[in-house]
């Protein structure tokens, strides 16, 4: 036995996670390493009596196509003061695997560097997990989980927007994201939705509540004027990092509160905040318009992954080996779209403070032009005429002065 590899999943759940073991897990069984996988992640680590599973082949194999995670996972980031040796001594453990976003991924490197002072000397490679699609790894290369996850969102989002049709109503989608729009872009651009909001958008103004319900009606009126009296709008929950306490506590919203104050989000649908806020002033302009909240989040995390997700969380899984062997630690692993395998070492990717940054989705590329300014639908200067028959001052509804675009 050559010695061992530990893998824990933290965060939230993204199809592919349990590909991505079962690969790590066949090819270093092959290479004559025993495979453990630890359960709770970093909650569990440093526990006097870890809960682990030893990964053998027949239990890779039947996890590959699942969803899920086979590990169950958590969120838990430990200190500094919670790092033992322990583990790794006693169980010859050579490799750290880590699947997560950018906090399990700053913490594995924060208990590398540990173990190094400490002369347990491990590598550690971690496995860029996310539906959110927003750790920095190069642009045009997904984080795994996203497209599966973004596939059945557009399942979703065209059932809702058939209904929207069938019913001639307007359907509100929110979707996951924590601070980028990735994901609702995704959606909304592959079911051609009229309105689709994401934080990225306000690079010229202040991101408040308001504009977002302006920007929908914006979207309800001009379709109006078209004569089409149904539609989706799809916003992005990241908005939410971007408006403070006080905006959100304004908005009439009941909200539970956590020990320091904060509006507890998290209790509370984003979608049903928007439509909320979205009724109330379609009420105040006197337009007879009915909307419903959609929410876009859980049901998309433990789906089994599609063939791109499968193949693609194949590669990164084999290719945690392919790093391994060139002795390569304190880095993410990458796969390009040839499927060729590169790191990503997590020290070019920090900030000062040593988090990992968030990639946004590049308002610049000729994609989001394309979306934002030729699918999306909304009122310009030249429907002002049109948009007196059903608002009293449409210049403010005016996409592109909302935005200051």
């Amino acid at each position: 036995m050559k010695g061992s590899v530990l893998i824990l999943a933290g965060g939230g759940p993204a199809p592919g996670i349990n590909t991505v073991i079962s690969s790590v897990a066949k090819v270093f069984l092959k290479d004559g390493y025993k495979v453990i996988g630890l359960h709770d992640g970093y909650r569990n680590l440093f526990t006097d009596h870890p809960t682990t599973v030893n990964i053998d082949f027949e239990m890779a194999d039947r996890v590959f196509s699942e969803g899920g995670s086979v590990l169950r996972m958590s969120r838990y980031k430990p200190s500094d003061l919670e790092f033992k040796t322990d583990f790794f001594v006693n169980n010859n453990i050579k490799l750290l695997v880590t699947i997560g976003g950018d906090d399990t991924a700053s913490t594995a490197n924060r208990i590398s560097k540990f173990l190094t002072e400490r002369k347990v000397p491990i590598q550690n490679i971690h496995v860029p997990k996310t539906i959110d699609n927003d750790l920095p790894i190069p642009e045009g290369q997904p984080t795994f989980g996203y497209q599966s996850a973004k596939q059945e969102g557009v399942r979703i989002g065209r059932t809702v927007y058939e209904d929207a049709r069938t019913s001639g109503n307007w359907f509100v989608v929110s979707a996951m994201g924590r601070e980028a729009g990735h994901l609702a872009f995704g959606i909304g651009a592959a079911c051609h939705y009229p309105m689709i909001v994401i934080p990225e958008m306000f690079d010229k103004t202040k991101l408040t509540l308001d504009k977002i319900t302006m920007l929908i009606i914006s979207s309800i009126v001009k379709r109006k004027i078209l004569g089409i009296k149904y539609g989706v709008a799809i916003v992005s929950e990241g908005v939410f990092h971007f408006i403070n306490d006080d905006e959100i506590e304004a908005s009439g919203i009941q909200f539970t509160y956590d020990e320091h104050g904060h509006p507890e989000l998290g209790n509370v649908s984003k979608a049903h905040i928007y439509n909320l806020l979205l009724q109330i002033r379609l009420k105040q302009l006197g337009l007879d318009i009915k909307s419903r909240p959609v929410e876009m989040g859980y049901e998309l995390r433990c789906i089994p992954p599609t063939a791109f997700d499968l193949l693609y969380c194949s590669l990164l899984g084999i290719g945690v080996k392919r790093l391994f062997d060139q002795g390569l630690t304190g880095c993410m692993v990458t796969s390009d779209p040839t499927g060729d395998i590169f790191p990503l070492f997590l020290k070019d990717v920090e900030d000062e403070h040593g988090k990992v940054k968030t990639r946004m989705v590049n308002m610049d590329s000729q994609k989001s032009r394309m979306v934002f300014f030729d699918s999306l639908q909304y009122l310009t200067a030249d429907d002002m005429a049109a948009a007196k028959k059903y608002l009293k001052n449409p210049e403010e509804f005016d996409y592109m002065k909302i935005l200051e675009w």
